[in-house]
Parts: C-alpha cells; structure tokens; sequence
C-alpha cells in the first residue's frame, strides 16, 4: 500500500477505534471516499464490535461475570494493538481473528 493511500485514510481508520459508533462514523466516511487502508481498519473494528456484543450479551449470561470480564480485557487489548497500527500506518491484524474478519467483511 502506498503512502498516499495510508494519509487519506489514516484519519477515518482511527476513528473506526473510538467504540462501535465511531466505527459506524468511519462507515458512513468511507462509504462517500473509499480508502483500502481505512476499510481495512474498519473490517477489524466491526469484528471486534461484533465479539463485544456478543461477549457482553451471550458469553457473560452463559458463562458468568468472570469470564466475560476476561474477555472484556482481552477485547480490549485487541483494540489498543488496532489503533496502534491505526496511528503508526500500519494494516495489523487483530491477533487469531484479523485473517478472518477481512474475509467475513471484505464487501466494505
């Protein structure tokens, strides 16, 4: 991927890690500019959205607080190594998943 590509959508890929409304921002933002680089990061967020939830509303129920909190942190992790590469340029895959939501999600 080349640097301009990475600077148009540096800004968009960001916000798509501020919680799950401003990854549904960085939705609408890349639906009127399309930026590999930003769908990229977006395609992460929207996985680990989707794990959040069900995490929160799923895994929780079922298998108590303990656990979901766990996951919660993990969750987390994930997100904070997202936006990292978010901000340095880079395109990194959310650890076991990433592989797998780029490929769940790649119509975006």
């Amino acid at each position: 991927m080349n640097y301009q590509t990475i600077q148009e959508g540096k800004t968009t890929a960001i916000i798509s890690h501020i919680t799950i409304v401003g990854t549904i921002v960085a939705l609408v933002i890349h639906r009127g500019k399309k930026n590999s680089f930003a769908a990229f990061h977006i395609r992460q967020m929207i996985g680990l959205g989707i794990f959040g939830l069900l995490n929160q509303y799923v895994i929780t129920d079922y298998l108590g607080n303990n656990t979901g909190v766990l996951i919660a942190f993990i969750l987390f992790v994930f997100r904070i190594i997202g936006v990292l590469g978010a901000i340095k340029g880079q395109e990194k895959r959310i650890p076991f998943f990433g592989d797998q939501f780029q490929e769940w999600f790649k119509n975006i």
